[in-house]
C-alpha cells in the first residue's frame, strides 16, 4: 500500500513499510535471519558498494526486516528516512557522529535521562567532543551557550524522569537562527503524542526499547531524519557537504539530497560503528508499533487518573505530571503533545529517601526495573539508579533528587494501580526519617 499522508496514524502504524512477502506471500514481515545477500553479478555488487544502487549487502548495514521498521518509524514521525541501531544510546551517538569533530560541542538540556547526561558529560569527551548543559526554559541562556563550535542542540520532547515538556517551537527557532540541527529524543512521547519534526526538529532519536516495542523484550534505537536541513549552507558539516574519501569523493548531500543523513548513517555510521539492530529485535518492535496508538491512549488515560489521585495523597509532596492542571507545563503540553502528556512522571514523598525506598519495595503490581514504556506499570528510585552517576546538583536539575521516585504508568486497570500505590504509600508514610 501507499504510505501517503491521506492515511491516518492508526492505519500507518500497521501498514507503513510492510507489504506481503514477494517470495511466499506472507502477510507479516518475515524475520530475515541472514548475514549476507547474494549479488546478481559483479556489476550489481559494485553498484551496491559504490552507493549507485540501493539493496542488501550485509546485515551490519541493511536487513529487510530492519528496513521495514525504519520506513515505518520514519513514516509515523513524518521524516524522510530513518536508520535503526542497537539501542537508544547507540542512536544518540549515530545522530552526533556525522555532525561532530574534535573541539566541537553540543547544547543539551539539563532535563535528560541520567544515562544521556553521563554519555554527554563524560563519554563523548573521549572523541574530543563536549556538551554544555542549559535549562531550556531559559531561552536566552540557550542562545548564549551556542558558539562557533556548536554543532547540535539536544533535548527530550517529554523528559525522563519528570515528564517535563520542552517548548520545541521556541528551541527550534534558536537552533535554526544559529544554523545548527535540533535533535529531539522522542522516546517518552512517541510519534503518537508528539511529532517533533512538525515543531522544527532536524533529527529525532528513539530508544525503541521503550514505548515503540512496549513489551520489554528487546533493545533498539532509531534516528529519523527530517530531510529538511541544508547541510551545505555552511562548512560546519563536511561529512555531509564535502567529498567523502571512502566513496571516491562522493558528496552525500549533493548526491542524496533530503536522504543525505540517512544514507550517511548506513554507509558510514553502521559500516564503521557497527551498532546494528538485529532482525528479531526489529520484528518484535514492528509487532509493538501495530498497537502503539491504543497503548498510548491507555497510558495517558491511566496517568491522568493516577497522577490526580497521587496529588491529593497526604504522603505525597508533589507530582510532576504535565497533564495535571497544576503543572507549569500543562498549557505547553497541549501544544507540543496534543494527544496527551504521556505515561511518565515523578512523585516526591514527604518522608524523603527512606520513604522512597520503603515505597518502592512495598509495591506489588509495579515492577522495580530500569526501564519505562512497558505495558506493565514500572517504578524506580532514579537518584540511586538511573541518575546515580550524577552529582546532587545535576540530579536536582534533571528532576531526580533523592526524595523522588519515577513512575511509568502501564495499561492495567487504573483502580488496581491506585490501590497498589495506596498501600505502598501508607507503608512508606510510617517510616521514620
Amino acid at each position: 500500500m501507499s504510505d501517503g499522508p491521506h492515511y491516518g496514524f492508526d492505519t500507518l502504524q500497521i501498514h507503513a513499510g510492510a507489504r506481503p512477502d514477494p517470495a511466499t506471500g506472507a502477510r507479516q514481515t518475515p524475520i530475515y535471519q541472514s548475514t549476507a545477500y547474494v549479488f546478481r553479478d559483479t556489476d550489481h555488487a559494485a553498484a551496491l558498494f559504490n552507493l549507485q544502487e540501493v539493496g542488501f549487502i550485509y546485515s551490519r548495514l541493511t536487513n529487510p526486516t530492519v528496513a521495514v521498521l525504519q520506513e515505518r518509524i520514519a513514516t509515523l514521525e513524518g521524516g524522510a528516512g530513518a536508520v535503526c541501531c542497537s539501542s537508544g544510546h547507540a542512536a544518540q551517538i549515530m545522530a552526533l557522529f556525522p555532525l561532530m569533530s574534535p573541539g566541537k560541542n553540543i547544547i543539551a538540556s539539563t532535563r535528560l535521562y541520567g544515562g544521556t547526561v553521563t554519555q554527554f558529560s563524560q563519554t563523548i569527551k573521549r572523541f574530543g567532543w563536549s556538551a554544555k548543559f542549559v535549562d531550556f526554559d531559559d531561552e536566552a541562556a540557550v542562545k548564549a551557550a551556542i558558539d562557533d563550535d556548536t554543532r547540535a542542540v539536544f533535548c527530550e520532547a517529554i523528559a525522563n524522569p519528570g515528564g517535563y515538556i520542552t517548548d520545541l517551537d521556541a528551541i527550534s527557532k534558536i537552533s535554526d537562527a544559529a544554523g545548527v540541527p535540533l535533535i529531539v529524543d522522542n522516546t517518552s512521547a512517541t510519534p503518537y503524542l508528539c511529532r517533533p519534526i512538525e515543531h522544527g526538529a532536524t533529527l529525532v532519536v528513539h530508544s525503541t526499547t521503550k514505548y515503540l516495542t512496549g513489551n520489554g523484550t528487546v533493545t533498539g534505537g532509531c534516528v529519523v531524519d527530517s530531510g529538511k536541513f541544508d547541510w551545505s549552507a555552511s562548512d560546519k558539516f563536511p561529512s555531509l557537504s564535502a567529498p567523502e574519501p571512502a566513496y571516491h569523493g562522493l558528496t552525500f548531500h549533493q548526491t542524496f539530497g533530503e536522504l543525505a543523513f540517512t544514507f550517511h548513517g548506513i554507509a558510514v555510521g553502521l559500516r564503521d560503528l557497527g551498532m546494528t539492530m538485529n532482525p528479531q529485535a526489529a520484528h518484535y518492535t514492528l509487532m509493538g508499533i501495530e498497537t502503539l496508538s491504543l497503548r498510548m491512549q491507555r497510558h495517558v488515560e491511566n496517568a491522568q487518573l493516577v497522577s490526580a489521585w497521587l496529588e491529593k495523597h497526604e504522603a505525597v509532596e508533589r507530582v510532576t505530571y504535565a497533564g495535571l492542571p497544576s503543572s507549569p507545563y500543562y498549557e505547553r503540553s497541549k501544544k507540543i503533545c496534543p494527544n496527551g502528556a504521556g505515561g511518565l512522571f515523578t512523585v516526591a514523598l514527604k518522608g524523603g529517601y527512606r520513604a522512597c525506598v520503603k515505597f518502592v519495595e512495598s509495591l506489588e503490581i509495579f515492577s522495580h526495573v530500569a526501564n519505562l514504556g512497558d505495558t506493565r506499570s514500572l517504578v524506580i528510585h532514579s537518584a540511586s539508579t538511573t541518575h546515580r552517576q550524577l552529582d546532587a546538583e545535576q540530579q536536582r536539575a534533571a528532576g531526580a533528587s533523592p526524595e523522588v521516585v519515577r513512575i511509568s504508568i502501564g495499561i492495567e486497570d487504573a483502580d488496581d494501580i491506585i490501590a497498589d500505590l495506596n498501600q505502598a504509600l501508607n507503608k512508606a508514610a510510617a517510616v521514620k526519617g
